[in-house]
């Protein structure tokens, strides 16, 4: 590849890993653009057409001509400043998105795309068998060091308990912590061991206060804190002899899977409020494989949609291929998991990255004139 690879990342280190690894697989060369966003949008989502006004240009790398052949970059908050660039190119940049598809599958030139999202098989569609997550080997072993004295007294099985919380369509509050508190209590009364708890970001306040009460002095409880230094996740990792996390965490999940450790996943229950069922209806049309399948194929592939995720069928999914167990199940440890799906989807980049260029200028795609600022001149 003769041209410029540019990889988009911003302050999600989990989506920045998966691009990173993606594009030094591929083995083209690429400049990072670290991008940070304004307060409203840290944890919002922008509407994703073409743009940057959603960005802090202080604290961003600099977006300016050449403009690149090819991005890489994943996420709604970045595929819509990808889009600004293809339009600042007069379409000639080629892009590439690790995730979740929005607008219709044809709005990108690549996408790879993780189980939990249900997608028809389309040119342009990479499907992984399991998340681009991994814990980098260097950290893994500092952590491994560095637990070491403190884990290794605990008495044997060491089992780590991974905490995430709320995420549609399901709840996890005071009650539904209680409940994996009793839970919990029953495996290391009936198995024996310790237990170590770690709550996360997502957690929140009324549940992690309701599952430290319900623990009481039973387990050691790490409640989550940014950037504290004394966060035993990847000592967990590295040291646990097996894993039970809660079934919102795609990345806990996989990150357990890919180290060889028995998993367990503890089910987070439905919300049952109205917006909820709805919500869950219109997931119900967009699935490929349902009731519904060639109007669903046709809303991905050209509407502006995004793709259903089926968390409850990731963890189907991840039982079936013995990668997990349902809690309650005996704990086993999942065959070994290759790197065919990080081989396929580099491959499939290095082909974008060479293949002869094409202007697109169909509806899904957008014209050149697509995100010019106000005042600009039209193209002619």
């Amino acid at each position: 590849m003769s041209g410029r690879f540019w990889l988009l990342v911003s302050d999600k280190l989990g989506d920045n890993a998966q691009v990173r690894l993606l594009a030094r697989a591929s083995g083209l060369p690429f400049e990072e653009r670290h991008l940070a966003m304004k307060p409203r949008w840290v944890h919002g989502k922008p509407p994703l057409h073409p743009g940057i006004d959603h960005l802090d240009p202080a604290r961003s790398d600099p977006l300016a001509p050449p403009w690149p052949d090819l991005v890489l970059t994943i996420g709604r908050r970045l595929a819509r400043v990808a889009l600004w660039i293809r339009a600042r190119s007069g379409g000639r940049t080629r892009l590439a998105l690790v995730g979740r598809p929005r607008r219709g599958l044809r709005t990108f030139d690549l996408v790879v795309v993780p189980p939990q999202y249900r997608v028809p098989e389309a040119p342009g569609i990479v499907r992984l068998h399991l998340p681009l997550f991994g814990v980098d080997a260097d950290r893994l072993a500092a952590a491994r060091e560095r637990w070491r004295c403190e884990l290794a007294a605990l008495p044997r099985p060491l089992t780590a308990v991974l905490v995430g919380g709320a995420t549609r369509p399901f709840r996890f509050g005071a009650a539904e912590a209680r409940r994996l508190a009793a839970d919990l209590l029953a495996l290391r009364a009936r198995e024996g061991g310790s237990l170590y708890v770690t709550t996360s970001r997502r957690t929140g306040p009324v549940a992690e206060e309701a599952l430290v009460a319900a623990l009481g002095g039973d387990a050691r409880v790490f409640r989550f804190r940014p950037d504290a230094p004394d966060n035993p996740y990847l000592g967990l990792l590295a040291h646990a002899d097996r894993f039970v996390v809660t079934g919102d965490s795609v990345s806990m999940m996989v990150e357990v899977i890919r180290l060889g450790r028995p998993l367990a996943v503890w089910p987070l229950p439905h919300r049952r409020d109205p917006l909820t069922r709805l919500e869950d209806l219109w997931r119900r049309l967009r699935d490929p494989e349902g009731p519904l399948a060639p109007l669903a194929r046709r809303l991905l592939r050209h509407a502006p949609v995004s793709a259903p995720r089926d968390l409850e069928g990731f963890w189907r999914y991840l039982r079936a291929r013995r990668l997990a167990v349902a809690f309650g199940e005996p704990f086993r440890p999942p065959p070994p998991v290759g790197g065919e799906d990080l081989a396929r989807a580099a491959a499939a980049l290095r082909r974008l990255a060479v293949a002869p260029w094409e202007r697109r200028l169909d509806p899904g795609r957008g014209s050149a004139n697509e995100g010019r600022a106000c005042g600009e001149p039209r193209s002619r």
